[in-house]
C-alpha cells in the first residue's frame, strides 16, 4: 500500500462515518505558546474541545503534518521522525468511547479497510490512580469485541493518560493499540510495552475530565474524543517493514542522498543512520520552511531548530563523502515533488526554500572552519577533555564523532564519558528551558490571554496599513504577559512606522470598536475581504471576526477564537522591541498596559 493510498483510505473511512474532513494547519501554530510547532492534529483545535463551536461540526477528521523536536538525537534509527503526519478523528460532545474503539477496530481488520491481521493486535487501557479510577469502560469494550482478556494491558498514566504535563485543563484516559512485526509462530499470548515487536500504531484518546488549579480531576462538561495515527509507522507496518525508511515516503530522498554520496543505504550501519538522518532533517527543514507561514534558519526559537536540522544533516552529508555545494537543496526538490498533491504549499515555496539551504550552507561552512582553528590550539594536549570536545559541538557544530577523527590522527585521545555527561546536562537544561517558555498561555484560555489574541489581529491590520499588504503572519507566540508576533517584511521598521501602528492600534482601542463572528463559507469570505491563508487551514465553512462596523471595519480575519466583545477592554497598547527573526521576517514584541 502506497502512503497516498493509505492517506485516502483513512479520510474515505471517516468520510462514511458522517466525519466532515478538514484541512491540515500551518506547522506554525497560531497564537499557541505551549508548543513552537505542531505536533499534533489538536493543538489546532484547542478551541473546539474547550467548547468553541466548530464551522464543520462536530465529527471531524483530516491528515496533519507535524513536527516534534524532542526526539531529534534519536534520529537514525527505524521509527524516529522529526516531520511527520498525523492521521486523526475527533468527536466534538458527539459519539465517545464505544463508537470510537469500535470504529478504530473496524479500520483495522476489516478487509474493506486496512485487513489486518485481529490476532495480531494488542492494547493498553487506564489502570487507575488516586486522580482517576480505572477506564473499566474502555476494558469491558475491547472484550465485547472478541480481544482475550491477556491482550489488553492495564497500564498506568505514564502509559495510558492524555494532558499537558502539570497544565490545568482538558485531559483523560486513552487507549493505545499494538501489532505483533515479529516472527508470526512467536506471537505471545499477552501483551509486554517492553517488546519492540509490539508496535503503537493508533491512540484514541478520551477527554473526559478537567483538571482543576487544585489538582482535583472533575468531569468535562464536553467529552471529546481525539485519535491519533502515525501515517509513517503504519504504512511500514501495513507493508511488512520494520524500517519505515523503505516507506515510499523516505524512498526517493534515500536515492537521491545515495546518488550525491555514491554510497548504497544498508551497506553498513553507519552509512544506514547517516542517510537516515539527512532525509529526515532536510525534509523537516524544507516544510518548515516552506510552510505559507514558513520561519528561515536563526539562532532563537523555531529559526534555531531549522538551523540545527539543516547543520546537523550537513554534518552527516560530510560523513558520506558528499563535498559538492550546496547539495542540500536537491533534497528539498525531491521532498516538494514527493509532496506536490498533499501539500502543495511546499512546491509553491520551493524558491524560498532553496535560497534558505544554500545561506545555511555557506554560514555553516565558515563557523566549521573557525571550529578547526579552535581544534588547532588543543595540539599540544595528549587527551581532549570532555568539556573542550563538548564546547566544540555546542559552539562550532561539531560532533563528537569529527572531533575523535581530527583527535586521532594527532594521537590524541578524547574524553568521550565526560562529553556525554556534559551533553545530558545540557539537553536537561534545554528541556526544562522549553517548558518554562512555553508553559503559559491561549490553551488555559486565560482572559489576559484572549486579550492578546484579539490585539494580534489589530497589530497585523496596522501593519498592513502602515507598510502595505505584502505584511503576511509568519507565526505567533501569546502568552498572558506579552505578544509577539513575526510577520513578513524586508526592512527594519522606522521609528516613525513604529509610531503609526501604535497609533492606529491605540485609536481603534480608544473607539470601543464591536467584535462579531459570523460563520460563512471560504468563497463568502474572500468576497467580503477576510484575511487568512486560504489555501491549507481552514473547510468549507469558516468562522470570521470582524472588527469594527461592517461596511467599515479595521480588521475582518479568519479566526477560530477566542476574541474579547469589544476593543476597549484592552488597553493601551505598546511596541517593546522590534528585530528580525529570520531572513524577510520581522519580530514584534508588545504588551498591553
Amino acid at each position: 500500500m502506497t502512503s497516498k493510498q493509505l492517506r485516502q483510505k483513512f479520510l474515505d473511512f471517516w468520510k462514511s462515518k458522517e466525519h466532515v474532513i478538514v484541512p491540515g494547519a500551518s506547522l506554525i501554530p497560531e497564537n499557541d505558546p505551549t508548543v513552537l510547532f505542531t505536533t499534533a492534529g489538536m493543538h489546532p483545535l484547542v478551541p473546539y474541545l474547550m467548547g468553541e463551536k466548530h464551522p464543520a461540526g462536530v465529527r471531524l477528521a483530516n491528515c496533519q503534518k507535524c513536527i516534534r523536536t524532542s526526539d531529534i538525537d534519536e534520529v537514525g534509527d527505524t521509527t524516529h521522525h522529526t516531520f511527520f503526519e498525523m492521521l486523526g478523528n475527533w468527536s466534538l460532545g458527539d459519539y465517545f468511547k464505544k463508537q470510537a474503539i469500535e470504529m478504530s477496530l473496524e479500520f483495522l481488520i476489516s478487509p474493506d479497510w486496512l485487513g489486518l491481521d485481529k490476532n495480531r493486535l494488542a492494547v493498553s487501557v487506564f489502570a487507575g490512580d488516586k486522580d482517576a479510577p480505572f477506564d473499566h469502560e474502555a476494558y469491558d469494550i475491547w472484550k465485547s469485541l472478541g480481544l482475550p482478556e491477556q491482550r489488553i494491558a492495564k497500564l498506568p498514566k505514564k502509559n495510558n493518560w492524555w494532558g499537558q504535563a502539570g497544565l490545568t485543563g482538558p485531559c483523560g484516559p486513552d487507549t493505545e493499540m499494538f501489532y505483533w512485526v515479529g516472527d508470526l509462530k512467536k506471537i505471545p499470548d499477552s501483551f509486554n510495552d517492553d517488546s519492540p515487536f509490539w508496535v503503537e500504531i493508533w491512540n484514541d484518546v478520551f477527554m473526559q475530565y478537567n483538571k482543576k488549579a487544585d489538582g482535583i480531576y472533575e468531569p468535562l462538561r464536553q467529552k471529546n474524543v481525539d485519535t491519533g495515527m502515525g501515517l509513517e509507522r503504519v504504512l511500514a507496518v501495513i507493508n511488512g517493514f520494520d524500517d519505515n525508511y523503505e516507506t515510499d515516503l523516505f524512498k526517493n530522498l534515500i536515492f537521491k542522498i545515495e546518488d550525491l554520496s555514491g554510497k548504497k543505504y544498508g551497506d553498513s550501519q553507519k552509512i544506514t543512520k547517516a542517510m537516515r538522518i539527512i532525509a529526515d532533517h532536510l525534509k523537516a527543514a524544507a516544510f518548515i520552511i516552506g510552510d505559507d507561514k514558513g520561519i528561515g534558519p536563526s539562532n532563537t526559537d523555531q529559526g534555531y531548530v531549522v538551523r540545527r536540522l539543516i547543520r546537523r544533516a550537513i554534518r552527516y552529508g560530510k560523513q558520506l563523502g558528499i563535498n559538492q555545494s550546496p547539495w542540500t537543496k536537491e533534497i528539498a526538490k525531491v521532498a516538494a515533488h514527493d509532496y506536490t498533491d498533499v501539500y502543495p504549499e511546499l512546491q509553491k515555496n520551493i524558491g524560498q526554500v532553496i535560497e534558505q539551504f544554500k545561506e545555511e550552507e555557506i554560514k555553516f561552512a565558515k563557523t566549521l572552519e573557525q571550529g578547526l582553528r579552535e581544534f588547532e590550539k588543543l595540539n599540544s594536549q595528549e587527551k581532549i577533555t570532555g568539556q573542550q570536545a563538548f564546547n566544540l559541538y555546542q559552539t562550532y557544530g561539531f560532533p563528537l564523532e569529527i572531533t575523535q577523527e581530527l583527535a586521532l590522527e594527532k594521537n590524541q585521545t578524547v574524553d568521550k564519558s565526560e562529553f556525554k555527561n556534559q551533553l545530558k546536562q545540557h539537553r536537561e537544561l534545554s528541556r526544562t528551558a522549553s517548558a518554562g517558555m512555553f508553559k503559559a498561555g491561549l490553551a488555559d484560555a486565560s482572559q489576559a490571554a484572549i486579550k492578546y489574541h484579539t490585539a494580534a489581529h489589530l497589530l497585523l491590520s496596522a501593519l498592513r496599513k502602515v507598510l502595505g499588504d505584502h505584511v503576511i503572519q509568519k507565526g505567533s507566540n501569546i502568552t498572558a504577559e506579552r505578544l509577539r508576533f513575526d510577520f513578513a517584511h524586508k526592512e527594519k521598521m522606522t521609528d516613525e512606522e513604529k509610531r503609526q501602528v501604535e497609533n492606529l492600534i491605540n485609536q481603534a482601542i480608544k473607539q470601543n470598536l464591536p467584535i462579531t463572528c459570523e460563520e460563512m463559507t471560504l468563497n463568502e469570505a474572500r468576497a467580503k475581504g477576510a484575511h487568512g491563508i486560504f489555501e491549507t487551514k481552514y473547510g468549507e465553512k469558516v468562522k470570521v471576526y470582524t472588527i469594527g462596523d461592517e461596511k467599515l471595519y479595521f480588521s475582518k480575519e479568519i479566526c477560530g477564537g477566542p476574541h474579547v466583545k469589544q476593543t476597549g477592554d484592552l488597553g493601551c497598547f505598546k511596541i517593546q522591541k522590534q528585530e528580525s527573526s529570520s531572513s524577510g521576517v520581522r519580530r514584534i514584541k508588545a504588551v498591553l498596559e
